[in-house]
């Protein structure tokens, strides 16, 4: 899958759109009269598809629009959105919008011209046609979360009809999405991931489908499908594909730190990412995110207070509330913490190790004096005492361009929706537990039984935010936590107020304990769980209105 990522692909793809429809097609450029005359144009454009599906952009923006990450420099559309500050206007609305139907498009095209191509195997026609119906609908899926009720066609449809389509309703798109979704897992086109060849590593898989379909019925909240679609990728492997979690040969307790490093991308974990390739396809967030030590620009985009405080201590219990651990030092907190957060978030006298196994210390407190230390709220340094680890590429160029995969689903997150499924069905049983949260424990690190055995004595309402908050450590920083928030109605909770970051910055300790406050962040439940449709595009069309509430 990587050596399609040239820069060719994308040239090669857009021009065939920029072209009229003529009843003589010129030579000297691409018509879908000209252009469909093999299985290499069309696995050009089936690669811009991949392109238009999903990305690091939107992973890392999707993440700040949740309660993990925070926006600390500048200005920033999301960071807009969770102060309050949205309007109809706002360009993010309207370049996903635009980004997500130019996907669409492709797809459209793929479909209606794929047939032109004279000897193209069987075969291989329904295996590209089955991924480029997985692409619609993740699109679609995106689209559908962002805003609600959209204009949905499964055909190209004329400029005319585009300034008139009209919405149409969620639950419509979403049914059509499991429909497509189903017959793609049905139809027996698309391989197992353990019978991908070594070049299509990173294609669309029947796991991947089975995978989506979990996830989907997730964000609906319908738990017995979740249960059905996670069950399957957990009891029948031999139909869906061998997954299992990532273990670091060398050393186990590193294992989730290495499930984000180059070396050991498409792990068997991994059962969909989206490819990067150095030099040729590239991103480069971390270059707002990484210390500034590690070659950052400047620290822009910071993980919260927040997060850091979900994960617990080695003994298996929390940092707050009731029950927290007594063994806990608020003046020395990273010590004797789930290793989670240190493959996660980098703190104040981190140990940063580098690829060649030596070791690093990152200082982030104020009056460290190194050029990662908290300065003030308006310096290049963390605003919050944290920078980023996951996803940290340590092979990438000197300019932050970073070749490192993203991770779209892996099995860690298929054992986590099952977990929940199973609780919110009634109340998680011993035996789903050990074969959903423990073992995900067990590779985290964890070795005592109040962290690893079945906690019976909890009710339903304490396993949902103990099953909650694992979610969120598991998954943190991989784009998932707006999603998770909204499908809660947590918004007015986790997203109306103050957003804070460390306490050894000198804040006083009057105000929230000493923990300095960096954003200030409101939710409006009748408004924020969705965009504003784009203002452009209700002024060419007014068949989109009316507007999301709120709006």
């Amino acid at each position: 899958m990587k050596k399609l990522y040239i820069v060719a692909v994308i040239i090669a793809a857009m021009q065939l759109y920029s072209c009229q429809k003529l009843d003589i097609a010129p030579i000297s450029k691409f018509t879908e009269a000209n252009y469909w005359t093999s299985t290499d144009k069309a696995e050009l454009v089936l690669n811009m598809a991949y392109n238009q599906m999903y990305n690091a952009g939107i992973m890392w923006r999707d993440e700040f629009l949740g309660d993990n990450m925070v926006h600390t420099y500048g200005t920033s559309d999301p960071n807009s959105i969770r102060r309050g500050e949205a309007t109809a206007a706002l360009n993010l609305f309207a370049s996903e919008w635009k980004d997500a139907y130019g996907g669409i498009k492709t797809c459209l095209v793929f479909l209606a011209n794929v047939d032109r191509i004279p000897g193209m195997p069987e075969e291989l026609k329904n295996r590209m046609i089955d991924e480029i119906r997985f692409i619609r609908a993740y699109i679609y899926f995106r689209l559908v979360n962002y805003y609600g009720d959209i204009p949905f066609f499964t055909t190209e449809i004329s400029l005319d009809d585009a300034y008139k389509v009209k919405r149409t309703p969620k639950s419509e798109v979403l049914s059509f999405i499991h429909s497509e979704l189903d017959d793609i897992m049905n139809g027996g086109h698309l391989p197992k991931t353990e019978n991908l060849v070594p070049d299509e590593k990173g294609r669309i898989t029947i796991g991947a489908a089975c995978a989506f379909q979990a996830r989907a019925y997730l964000y609906e909240n319908n738990y017995q499908k979740v249960k059905e679609y996670a069950g399957h990728l957990i009891n029948e492997q031999d139909k869906y594909g061998m997954y299992q979690l990532f273990e670091y040969p060398a050393k186990k307790e590193e294992s989730y730190f290495r499930l984000f490093t180059p070396e050991y991308e498409y792990n068997n974990e991994v059962i969909l990412d989206i490819t990067y390739v150095p030099d040729l396809k590239t991103w480069s967030n971390m270059s707002q995110m990484a210390p500034i030590s590690k070659r950052a620009e400047i620290s822009a985009d910071n993980p919260t207070q927040e997060l850091v405080d979900c994960y617990m201590t080695m003994n298996g219990l929390p940092v707050k509330g009731a029950d927290k651990d007594p063994a806990y030092n608020e003046n020395d907190p990273y010590v004797n913490r789930d290793p989670r957060l240190s493959a996660t978030v980098v703190y104040d006298n981190y140990k940063w190790l580098n690829k060649d196994g030596s070791v690093d210390t990152i200082r982030t407190a104020i009056g460290t004096k190194t050029d990662d230390s908290y300065k003030s709220p308006v310096d290049r340094q963390t605003k919050t005492g944290y920078y980023v680890r996951k996803y940290y590429d340590w092979t990438m160029s000197s300019n932050n361009q970073s070749g490192l995969n993203i991770i779209m689903f892996r099995y860690a997150d298929v054992l986590l929706m099952y977990a929940e499924a199973c609780n919110e069905l009634g109340k998680i049983a011993q035996q789903e537990w050990n074969a959903t949260i423990r073992p995900i424990r067990e590779r985290a690190g964890f070795k005592v039984a109040a962290a690893l055995d079945y906690p019976a004595a909890k009710s339903q309402a304490e396993l949902r935010d103990e099953i909650r908050n694992e979610r969120r450590v598991e998954l943190a920083l991989e784009g998932l936590r707006w999603y998770d928030i909204k499908r809660w109605k947590t918004g007015q909770q986790v997203l109306n107020g103050a957003i804070h970051g460390f306490r050894f910055a000198g804040s006083a300790g009057a105000t929230d304990g000493g923990y300095i406050r960096v954003n200030q962040y409101t939710f409006n439940n009748n408004r924020d769980y969705l965009w504003s449709v784009p203002l452009d595009q209700m002024d060419l069309n007014q068949n989109l209105k009316p507007n999301n509430p709120g709006y």
